[in-house]
């Protein structure tokens, strides 16, 4: 959400597909803070308008100030504006609080819903034409608005086929606003009437979307060729220029609110700058698909699907009381097998002084075979890596292993084993699965799950380090750190370069979730691949227990 604020002043549709309801969620799904101010009450569903009860205008002028007092509006969009009363309370306050500095005011006609109630009374139509279109940014009549509008004022008002389009658009044009959107939901038109326009109009530019183009063979094989299909061609009209745009009519009875969609996402994009011509192609785009995903609601015109655009989150973005978002749903997944393997027996006799050199030779014998999966594990991540700075963060890791299998070498010698006994150490079952396992999700997967499969042992090490040294920290604490044979390596996992690469993988494992949010059915797999690795890793500290 941005502190982008458009408002809306429109009537309320108690079945929410159209009015304000629809144009607050559009508000919200293409981005923007949305505000309203309601002109109606009406009670109405998917079959028809049942009954309207207006809002007094006073209240409505009231409405309007409370909002633009105290918001910075970026845009406003008219829909349902009832009577001359309301629509002149809506025009005074805007001319009353912005002078010439209106922001871009999208004004859609409501004039006759789908199911052919009046939603505007008569005299109000010459009230929105002389005090409201003047101030219009842009206006987006369908063809019913159109022909009532230019029959108020006694111009051709014959909206039949593409053509009477391009000369109903001048002559509301000449109506005051500044562009004129003339949709042609309830035109029939195919490619061939819009290709016979285009040819007496050079002046045209023609926006296709939607329909298969040059050097597309392959999928005009594959699929239907749209341009066959009856189209939906929607024109703006500018002071010094037209555009038609053109896409596929969808056979749907979820149109209901299409044209207060419209009109509300024609006012988020203008909001942001963009030009009518772009704001258009991007409105008409949300609203095609809006109509295209839509689930069937109710027994009559049920509603688009206004939120199409809003990815559902299988995991939150960052935020400053919780920037690792993926990690903590990571480990509260798998809460008992996590706490298992940071709080394990072996890492209690160890901080305790207490395990036996032996399990501990084994262990440190097993992790410097490990070590070796570890590395070529992160050179498979190099190789999944599609940037230089994620291919040099993997390679730094596999030179950061590198090194710590020297230190891990010199460390095993001062418990007198060497690099040839090392070397000649047979991998424990539990080596051998781990390993394979970490392996086989590199080549498997993608660079995502990889990352998945190495961070329980990054992360899990880090904690093992934390805790104890947080248990130590205790006045009657069970660590034992002076003379415990072990002190250094709960100093290392504990200590600040160990933290530093924890706080890498971080940021490392967050940063996947933002750049590429996964679906449901990804996150499941990481999650089960983190729960995986978990419980090898606690069946590494198993083999170091059992010898095994």
């Amino acid at each position: 959400m941005t502190s982008n604020a458009v408002l809306t002043i429109a009537g309320s549709d108690s079945s929410g597909g159209a009015g304000i309801q629809a144009d607050l969620k559009t508000f919200t799904a293409l981005g923007c803070y949305g505000t309203s101010v309601v002109t109606a009450l009406t009670a109405q569903n998917t079959t028809g308008v049942q009954g309207v009860y207006p809002t007094p205008p006073e209240f409505v002028e009231q409405q309007l100030r409370s909002v633009l007092d105290d918001v910075e509006i970026n845009a406003i969009k008219t829909g349902m504006l009832v009577d001359a009363d309301v629509t002149r309370a809506v025009a005074r306050t805007l001319k009353s609080h912005y002078g010439a500095a209106i922001p871009p005011l999208v004004c859609d006609p409501v004039c006759v819903s789908t199911s052919g109630h009046t939603l505007l009374h008569p005299d109000a139509v010459d009230v929105m034409i002389s005090e409201l279109f003047p101030l219009a940014a842009v206006v987006t009549p369908n063809k019913a608005e159109a022909v009532l509008l230019l029959s108020q004022r006694g111009l051709p008002s014959r909206v039949d086929t593409l053509e009477d389009m391009l000369v109903a658009s001048r002559n509301l044009l000449s109506l005051g606003p500044r562009a004129v959107l003339l949709k042609g939901g309830h035109i029939t038109t195919t490619m061939d009437d819009v290709r016979k326009v285009a040819a007496a109009h050079p002046h045209i530019q023609v926006v296709r979307e939607g329909l298969l183009g040059e050097n597309m063979e392959i999928l005009q094989v594959a699929e239907q060729d749209l341009s066959k299909r009856v189209l939906v061609v929607d024109a703006l009209q500018e002071a010094n220029a037209i555009t038609l745009f053109v896409r596929p009519r969808i056979d749907s009875k979820s149109t209901h609110g299409t044209g207060c969609t419209l009109s509300a996402a024609l006012a988020t994009a203008l909001s942001r700058g963009k030009t009518f011509a772009e704001a258009t192609r991007a409105a008409t785009a949300y609203t095609h698909l809006g109509i295209e995903t839509a689930e069937p609601i109710g027994s009559g015109h049920g509603p688009l699907n206004h939120l199409h655009p809003i990815l559902i989150r299988s995991v939150p973005q960052p935020t400053e009381s919780n920037p690792h978002p993926l990690v903590r749903s990571m480990i509260e997944s798998s809460r008992s097998i996590w706490k298992a393997y940071v709080e394990h027996d072996f890492v209690k006799q160890l901080a305790m002084g207490t395990l036996p050199r032996e399990c501990f030779l084994h262990f440190l014998k097993q992790d410097y075979l490990y070590l070796k999966y570890y590395a070529r594990a992160y050179g498979l991540l190099a190789a999944k890596s599609a940037t230089f700075p994620a291919i040099e963060t993997a390679t730094r890791t596999i030179i950061n292993v590198v090194t710590e299998v020297s230190m891990h070498t010199a460390y095993c010698a001062e418990w007198g084993v060497s690099e040839q006994e090392l070397a000649a150490t047979p991998e424990s079952p539990a080596t051998t699965a781990y390993g394979a396992y970490i392996l086989d999700a590199g080549i498997q997967g993608d660079s995502a799950r990889l990352v998945m499969a190495l961070a329980a042992c990054l992360l899990g090490y880090g904690e093992v380090g934390l805790w104890l040294k947080r248990e130590a920290a205790r006045p009657d604490t069970w660590v034992k750190l002076e003379d415990n044979p072990y002190r250094r390596w709960i100093d290392d996992y504990s200590g600040a370069n160990y933290q530093a690469a924890v706080k890498l993988g971080l940021e490392t494992i967050e940063a996947l979730a933002v750049a590429d949010p996964p679906s449901p059915q990804r996150y499941r797999e990481w999650l089960k691949v983190w729960e995986r690795c978990t419980r090898l890793e606690k069946g590494f500290w198993d083999m170091g227990l059992g010898l095994m």
